[in-house]
């Protein structure tokens, strides 16, 4: 069969039934790179017009994982706003999230040997030393975009770094709904607010957790959202009382509002997200009471 036609038949089944069915298929890297290559310049996306500060130019010589890339001069870059699944590298008590490797090489499909323009939107390191950017290459596809587009990566966001995360966003659901790469998986099927025993089970790892507030209360400047009847056990969103201040004071709004959080799920009184800014939480039917 010729390759053009290989191509496009793998890029409709990217489309239809996500990467993760070819991943154990497809052994070849350079296949791998033209069936990715074919996937993501069918569905490039632009950089939105969001507050983010031009910079230099770089070439990237190497992909560490599926949001991590270095720069020729070994400057590393941490892809700012999304979180693609985890690769172990070495690291003790840690296994590799599904699908890494397939987010390592569609990133690499992507970026490696290219010339990408660094933007900031928020802060520019972290502690690692890694620079907090967004990648924007020369043929106008704006690497965070595509990546989270194809399903590789879940949206991802800090207080101190926020530009471009309602593009994202709106990206990602439209390639949840549409089953796309890691979203055809169900280690990243959305959590219910309903089965705190499950969320449980997921102590310190990041997820996408849906469900109706059932009462939302204001306790000496810190907001809980309580999303069952005993807050002892049930599920809970907590936002402490120094980013309070971002989100809404009128109560009303949270109560009986079917929102989806997204954070780090932890465990004091049952399971909870702390929420830093409001992008973590979205309203899937406008807001509760008050509407």
């Amino acid at each position: 069969m010729p390759i053009k036609q290989v191509l496009q038949t793998l890029t409709r089944r990217l489309s239809i039934r996500g990467l993760a069915t070819l991943s154990k298929q497809i052994a070849s890297p350079l296949l791998w790179a033209l069936v990715l290559g074919a996937s993501f310049s069918s569905s490039a996306v632009a950089l939105p017009n969001c507050d983010l500060e031009r910079s230099e130019a770089h070439k990237v010589v190497s992909v560490i994982d599926g949001d991590t890339v270095v720069l020729q001069g070994g400057r590393e870059v941490r892809l700012v706003g999304l979180q693609a699944p985890k690769l172990a590298l070495g690291r003790r008590n840690f296994a590799d999230w599904p699908l890494s490797d397939v987010a390592r090489r569609a990133l690499a499909a992507l970026v490696e040997n290219e010339q990408v323009q660094l933007f900031y939107g928020g802060r520019r390191e972290d502690r690692y030393g890694r620079l907090l950017a967004h990648l924007y290459l020369a043929d106008g596809r704006w690497v965070q975009g595509t990546m989270i587009a194809e399903g590789m990566a879940r949206t991802y966001s800090f207080p101190d770094n926020r530009s471009c995360v309602r593009d994202l966003l709106r990206l990602e659901t439209q390639a949840r709904e549409a089953e796309l790469g890691i979203w055809n998986h169900s280690y990243y099927s959305i959590l219910s607010a309903e089965e705190p025993e499950m969320l449980l089970n997921r102590i310190d790892s990041f997820q996408l957790v849906e469900g109706i507030v059932q009462s939302a209360a204001l306790v000496r400047g810190r907001l809980y959202l309580n999303f069952g009847g005993d807050w002892r056990e049930d599920f809970t969103v907590t936002i402490a009382p120094k980013h309070v201040r971002q989100f809404s004071d009128d109560l009303e709004v949270y109560r009986d509002a079917r929102v989806r959080v997204r954070g780090w799920i932890k465990s004091y009184n049952g399971p909870e997200i702390v929420v830093t800014h409001p992008e973590q939480i979205e309203f899937l039917d406008g807001p509760g009471r008050a509407s």
